[in-house]
């Protein structure tokens, strides 16, 4: 199986290289290439041809989101995943706005950014746990919608456990631990849940859970 061609783009060296050393045991993943800022980017990823491109968002020079959709007129099959220390919703909505397939806070990174490179080149879309649970929260803050609507019945009862830890932040890895059952059957339910519903984000499936009661958070 080929594997998964990433580019690393942050502007701080000791970053880039601590993200190729946690990448370098990776038998699926291969480092082709780095960069430290947006315009090397767009120079070097041409040569290259990444599946997956890391990004920082602030970055001299040219920055990471206007890099990143730039990237996506020149190699529009690249992921784009978006690896930064900002929390605020701006820069979330700023980011899938401008193409990225995921938003990774930097310091989950040591244990998540494997997680996250494989789920946005499988074509999902990826977002911290600690940034989903702040848009849980703001959608509660500006929703007047129930929480105590009954459950739509086009899930299964394990589909509905594995939607409900999805909503709150958890990985696939965690929740196969928790329900017992293996990462591949929860990234199954995970496409299931997705058909179903009609629903194409991880942000949606957030915001499903909650007008349907599945996710309890206080206002």
């Amino acid at each position: 199986m080929d594997k998964i061609r990433v580019f690393l783009t942050d502007d701080h060296t000791i970053l880039r290289d601590s993200l190729t050393y946690l990448l370098a045991d990776e038998e699926e993943i291969e480092v082709v290439g780095e960069a430290e800022n947006g315009h090397q980017l767009l120079k070097e990823a041409k040569k290259t041809s990444p599946d997956v491109v890391v990004v920082d968002i602030s970055m001299p020079i040219l920055g990471g989101l206007e890099a990143a959709q730039r990237l996506k007129k020149i190699l529009p099959k690249a992921k784009i995943l978006i690896l930064t220390m900002h929390t605020d919703e701006t820069y979330i909505h700023q980011a899938f706005k401008s193409g990225a397939s995921g938003f990774m806070v930097k310091k989950a990174a040591a244990q998540d950014l494997v997680s996250a490179i494989k789920a946005v080149h499988r074509g999902e879309t990826y977002i911290s746990p600690i940034v989903s649970e702040r848009v849980v929260q703001e959608f509660v803050r500006s929703s007047r919608l129930s929480r105590k609507a009954i459950f739509s019945d086009k899930l299964t009862l394990q589909e509905r456990q594995v939607l409900k830890l999805i909503a709150e932040g958890w990985s696939s890895k965690k929740i196969g631990q928790h329900l017992n059952i293996s990462t591949r059957t929860v990234e199954t339910h995970r496409a299931n849940i997705m058909q179903k519903l009609d629903l194409h984000k991880v942000a949606d499936l957030v915001k499903y859970a909650i007008r349907r009661g599945l996710v309890q958070v206080e206002p």
